[in-house]
């Protein structure tokens, strides 16, 4: 039970849909949407293929409890290779849409080869048709979304799709679904866009079943009662979203400033979830409209925002003054403090348009900050960005170029390029502050030093999704660790990324983990589920998922020497706050990372390694 067991296998190439029944045995082992979905992709692909040739495969992947009554449970994932990174790729969305491929009766959706022609998947229950998407292609995911519902009449369906970055090959182009939650890393978007997909559109009313319904009813209703009664997950979150975080990382010292050249912003309360919560003067009214959950959730963490109407990016454009997605701390900080703006409206509009053409707003604000380093320091001059003065601390360059962006046009279009190509095309690689080529997120690791191993040995390049050890450095949860020391790094970050692959892959959300414990999930995964689901074998299969993205990404060409971090956080001190004078200690953690694993000396699984962990 709680598997649907059944597969869609979609040939874009021959137009065809065939179901297939999913593989129990290697459900045993990967449990579900995140490990399982990236065993079919080791399985059928070459890791050396080029991540936007038709021989890639995308993958949509539920999880076992996606659908049920879980708190949360309504994730799904795309698994491809990523096209930002090269490496395996996995982005992880909320809202209602992998509810409903699980009540169509689908744990995956396996995409292969390329369509002739813009196409759009539509399934209803066991029925799966391609159909024509021409008049949908060139037009944004809000445009995509509506159309369609209004074409089939059913206001129900769940759509996910890309915008015009996915068709124009921004490198970090997201799948949207339900208008503003999103797989959203690593170019998910543009491999999707490469195979002349534009959307998926379900309606699913099968249910959802589970192995012991009375022992999961239990489990479910305890793990609710835990999250309400948790500080961060009962009362935080709900009330402030993500951007409770703003204010705190910046005194702790951590929040990445223009391009990571500071550790902290003068501007972070002018954008923090506070202001949002503040009446404009404007006209009295708050940007934060309300908050939102998605499918099953009782935290609802999501932002619901509108722009001031007065504001220079909306004042004569009615479509951008509706209330929509608000800004989430990660979003936040990349089209904030990575660029050194501080006008809250101005980043509110950039995220709509992150939203509404579909690309990732942290890859896309950190590229940003890169070039305006660039630009501040003579690297590029106006002819190079089409006239635009890419000023730290210019909203109006930040919003030109998020429109840009969003239609692969002008400088935007070398933006859509990610840090890494971009820096390179300068000739400055050394201002790209990712990894694997992929941007960090919101925390310095001068400040938070387990988050420096994270990034590193992240398997989709920098991510803080994959360890977020800020739970334990800075909150305390499950305890707390000090910030600015390595020693005892490693272990954790291998318990962290360990538990996070068995909640991505479970179906469930991350952030449940501030309240919950293997503990609290192990018994509502085991009564779902067939087969013995106990912490000690669900941290295993954490353990064999782990290692085999790693084992993808070495067989793709990557190597220890990717587990780094840019010079900057090794060798330019912290400027302020609490890190003053320190830098990454990267060289400190990452031997005994590897030797934690059970990896050689230079960040290959061992033999020994492999037999242990049955993979």
């Amino acid at each position: 039970m709680a598997w649907a067991r059944n597969i869609l296998r979609v040939n874009l190439t021959a137009g065809t849909c065939t179901n297939e029944p999913l593989n129990m045995e290697w459900a045993s082992k990967y449990l579900g949407q995140r490990g399982l979905a990236t065993k079919y992709l080791v399985e059928e692909t070459d890791p050396k293929v080029d991540p936007l040739s038709p021989d890639n495969k995308m993958i949509m992947a539920t999880g076992p409890l996606t659908g049920t009554c879980a708190s949360t449970a309504g994730r799904y994932s795309v698994v491809t290779k990523g096209a930002l990174t090269g490496a395996i790729a996995c982005s992880n969305s909320g809202g209602f849409f992998g509810n409903e491929m699980k009540n169509a009766g689908y744990d995956m959706i396996i995409f292969e080869g390329k369509a002739a022609n813009p196409v759009y998947l539509l399934i209803n229950n066991d029925s799966a048709e391609l159909l024509d998407a021409s008049e949908y292609w060139g037009t944004s995911v809000w445009n995509t979304e509506e159309g369609i519902k209004k074409k089939h009449q059913d206001p129900l369906l769940r759509v996910a799709s890309i915008g015009i970055s996915g068709e124009k090959g921004v490198k970090f182009a997201c799948v949207v679904n339900d208008m503003d939650r999103a797989a959203g890393r690593s170019g998910v978007g543009t491999v999707m866009g490469s195979k002349n997909l534009k959307a998926v559109a379900i309606r699913g009313t099968k249910g959802v079943g589970v192995d012991d319904a009375s022992a999961f009813m239990s489990a479910a209703a305890a793990g609710k009662a835990v999250l309400a009664e948790n500080g961060v997950t009962g009362e935080g979150l709900p009330a402030f979203g993500t951007q409770v975080l703003m204010n705190v990382i910046n005194e702790t010292g951590a929040l990445p400033t223009r391009n990571h050249r500071d550790v902290q912003f003068d501007g972070a309360s002018d954008i923090s979830a506070e202001a949002m919560a503040e009446p404009r003067e404007s006209d009295g009214k708050p940007n934060l409209v309300t908050n939102a959950a998605c499918f099953g959730c009782t935290i609802a963490c999501g932002r619901v925002s509108t722009i001031d109407r007065t504001h220079y990016t909306v004042k004569d454009r009615p479509e951008y003054q509706k209330a929509s997605g608000g800004l989430e701390y990660e979003a936040a900080w990349a089209l904030g403090a990575a660029t050194g703006v501080n006008d809250l409206d101005a980043l509110t509009f950039a995220n709509f348009i992150c939203n509404e053409q579909g690309y990732d707003p942290i890859s896309f604000g950190a590229t940003v900050g890169a070039a305006m380093e660039m630009f501040e320091d003579g690297t590029i001059t106006d002819k190079d960005t089409g006239g635009i003065a890419l000023n730290f601390g210019s909203a109006e360059a930040l919003t030109e170029l998020a429109e840009l962006c969003g239609k692969g046009e002008g400088f935007g279009a070398e933006i859509g390029l990610g840090s890494k190509l971009l820096c390179e095309k300068h000739g400055r690689p050394e201002l790209s502050m990712s990894v694997k080529g992929q941007e960090f997120p919101a925390y310095d690791s001068r400040g938070i030093q387990g988050m420096g191993l994270t990034y590193a040995t992240s398997n989709r390049g920098a991510c803080h999704l994959r360890s977020y050890t800020v739970a334990s450095e800075i909150l305390g949860i499950p305890e707390k660790t000090d910030p600015l020391e390595t020693d005892g790094k490693a272990g954790l970050v291998m318990a962290f990324q360990d538990a996070t692959a068995v909640v991505d892959s479970a179906g469930i959300c991350v952030f449940t983990t501030f309240a919950w414990s293997m503990d609290d999930i192990g018994p509502q995964i085991d009564a779902a589920c067939e087969g013995d689901w106990s912490v000690e074998n669900l941290m295993a299969a954490g353990e064999r998922i782990w290692n085999l993205e790693r084992k993808y990404n070495l067989d793709a060409g990557f190597t220890g020497k990717d587990d780094n971090l840019p010079a900057r956080l090794l060798k330019d001190a912290a400027k302020t706050g609490p890190a003053e004078g320190k830098v990454c200690g990267l060289d400190k953690m990452l031997p005994a990372y590897y030797e934690a694993r059970g990896w050689t000396a230079d960040g290959v699984p061992t033999n020994e390694t492999l037999s242990r962990i049955a993979l």
